[in-house]
């Protein structure tokens, strides 16, 4: 959520949480953990894990918040301890899954008629099993992209990777996830 022009910055607000300010952690919290979650529970199978792991993720930022320094952005800071949080628990458990399209009401299609809906479940079933297939790192990638709306430059400080890289990465997910969504229609 952007903040208003009176408001302080994330930074401001980051600065003043390093100085003791629990408060201003409070506020960067609640700034950004519906973001986090969102990208958690892409990462996630279920929403349980999601909300336990989008705790980890803020837990962690605040026992790291001595080391942030002001010239990164908080958001991409924090951004970067949620994939790994993300990755270190699908590591763990050895699973490599996406969040359901039925789980999530942000992605439910809202369409007028039974017909469509039908079809739009079906065609989101679909991708749904085509991103579970995906590698986490392909994943990882497009949510960042095409969910959380981060720029190229921002995925790369998140990831600690080149911007290159970033711009192979959603190339070569976006094509899987074709081929794959693809595939499942019996269209390849």
């Amino acid at each position: 959520m952007p903040a208003c022009v009176n408001e302080p910055s994330d930074t401001e607000y980051a600065e003043r949480a390093q100085k003791g300010d629990w408060e201003s952690f409070s506020v960067l919290v609640r700034r950004h953990q519906d973001r986090v979650y969102r990208f958690v529970l892409g990462m996630m199978r279920c929403r349980e894990d999601a909300l336990e792991l989008t705790q980890e993720v803020f837990l962690r930022a605040f026992r790291a918040l001595p080391s942030w320094r002001s010239d990164a952005l908080f958001s991409t800071w924090l951004f970067r301890i949620a994939a790994n949080v993300a990755i270190d628990n699908l590591r763990r458990r050895k699973l490599a899954t996406y969040v359901s399209f039925d789980e999530c009401e942000d992605f439910v299609a809202h369409t007028p008629g039974p017909e469509e809906l039908a079809e739009a479940g079906e065609r989101g079933r679909l991708l749904e099993s085509a991103l579970q297939r995906l590698p986490p790192e392909y994943r990882e990638v497009l949510l960042l992209r095409e969910i959380e709306e981060m720029s190229y430059s921002e995925i790369a400080q998140v990831l600690r990777i080149r911007e290159g890289t970033v711009k192979s990465r959603i190339s070569r997910a976006r094509g899987l996830l074709l081929q794959l969504y693809l595939r499942q229609c019996g269209e390849l």
